[in-house]
């Protein structure tokens, strides 16, 4: 688990707690409203013992939703996972709000608590957890795409890189690191900033087509420039200028006009 996965689940966790504990806030006075007689005491500890164990099994749809982002599974497998996992939450549940119920009736009030039967309380208890469990996974599940999203965009994409055959070696190379290519009949011949000068046996209108979406534009018939590379434009009269790249001059013609449009832009 990624440290960006933590930070959401734990948000998730939190807001989980929070709609539990409003939630058995407004049940607490709920009650006292209804059946005034039982006063106050006795609904806080029905209350807040569900909230307590509530808050520790949230873990459970945290895990089951942690699994499906990861693993993706098909409908099959995923629905009776969540079957056992929502009979799971909901024994933990009923059974340990019964124990700090009992603990706290006899604690505060001096009193034996009673559940009820259990055919007709943990129906009940299970519908209302089926509910929980399944606003809890959707939660989870939300929060855990949220890192997955915020984790990519935070990933610097790699460099871009061109491959130049350059006889029988492979050079692979940064885009950003070609300053412009040269056409040298049938053969295209790249000026890098390291300078070296590979060439690849291939048209210049065919490496023109894989550099252009790079920012290359076409300034001469036989030249390439990388538009990210120039460092200042040189008018040589008539119309035509030449492309400074650094220490290195490209011309630009008059018969290339977007060209120029390009680089000034």
């Amino acid at each position: 688990m990624t440290g960006e996965e933590r930070l959401w689940l734990t948000r998730a966790w939190l807001l989980g707690v929070a709609l539990v504990g409003a939630i058995a806030f407004v049940n607490v006075l709920t009650i006292q409203h209804d059946a005034p007689r039982l006063g106050t005491i006795r609904p806080a500890i029905w209350e807040t013992s569900s909230a307590l164990v509530t808050f520790c099994i949230f873990t459970i749809p945290g895990a089951m939703a942690f699994w499906m982002v990861r693993t993706r599974p098909r409908w099959w497998l995923a629905a009776p996972a969540h079957l056992v996992a929502v009979l799971v939450y909901s024994v933990l549940h009923v059974s340990g709000f019964i124990v700090l119920r009992k603990l706290g009736h006899q604690a505060l009030l001096g009193e034996h608590y009673q559940f009820g039967p259990l055919s007709t309380e943990f129906p009940y208890e299970f519908r209302k957890d089926m509910m929980s469990y399944g606003l809890a996974t959707i939660i989870f599940w939300l929060a855990l795409r949220r890192s997955g999203q915020k984790s990519e965009t935070l990933v610097p994409a790699p460099p871009a890189t061109f491959d130049i055959q350059d006889g029988a070696r492979l050079i692979r190379v940064p885009v950003a690191e070609i300053l412009a290519v040269r056409s040298a009949g049938n053969y295209a011949e790249f000026a890098l900033a390291d300078g070296r000068r590979p060439l690849t046996r291939s048209s210049l209108s065919a490496v023109l087509e894989g550099l252009a979406p790079h920012g290359f534009v076409r300034t001469h018939k036989s030249w390439l420039v990388n538009k990210a590379r120039v460092t200042g434009l040189k008018p040589e009269g008539s119309g035509d200028y030449a492309v400074e790249l650094g220490a290195l001059e490209v011309p630009l013609s008059r018969r290339f006009p977007q060209a120029l449009a390009a680089l000034r832009g």
